[in-house]
């Protein structure tokens, strides 16, 4: 079985789009359905049975990728494959995941991780924007809290290794 769908700009696909991929590819590979669209944005699906004493493979949510912070040699994994971010990246991100559920101003981001306010707002999204880049649309990572701010994101699932 394959499922095929032509897109001219793959990053211009938004992270709902991306996990219902994602969801198709799953139960592809689980055999448990076809999936197909035509040009004209028509969705046929068509539901296979599992053959008989065969169970799913696997189950139909996605996979939540782990983060892995090692603080001592100020690196990342994303599920055991590194990732390459900048000074203050790593510094934003690390200061998210030690304080879970606490959402900080741009202001207060400014201050603790760049050491100065006298930067402007706008540069705490533009970092926390590139760190969502690398770090992946599927990776639900920093929340933005309209108004207010941001926050690491509740179901992000991040570990820190301070050992070394």
């Amino acid at each position: 079985m394959t499922l095929s769908i032509p897109l001219a700009n793959d990053e211009a696909i938004n992270p709902a789009a991306r996990r219902l991929l994602d969801a198709a590819r799953e139960l592809m590979e689980c055999g448990e359905g076809t999936v197909t669209m035509t040009g004209n944005g028509h969705v046929d699906r068509r539901a296979e049975p599992v053959p008989a004493g065969r169970s799913p493979s696997r189950s139909l949510a996605p996979t939540i990728p782990t983060l892995h912070i090692l603080a001592s040699s100020r690196s990342v994994l994303r599920d055991g494959e590194p990732l390459s971010l900048t000074r203050l990246e790593f510094d934003l991100l690390l200061h998210l995941v030690a304080h879970p559920r606490r959402v900080f101003t741009r202001l207060q981001l400014l201050n603790a991780v760049w050491g100065y306010e006298h930067a402007g707002v706008r540069t705490v999204d533009v970092h926390v924007r590139r760190l969502r880049g690398k770090v992946g649309v599927d990776v639900p990572l920093v929340t933005t809290v309209y108004g207010v701010g941001y926050r690491l994101a509740d179901d992000a699932r991040v570990t820190i290794d301070r050992s070394g």
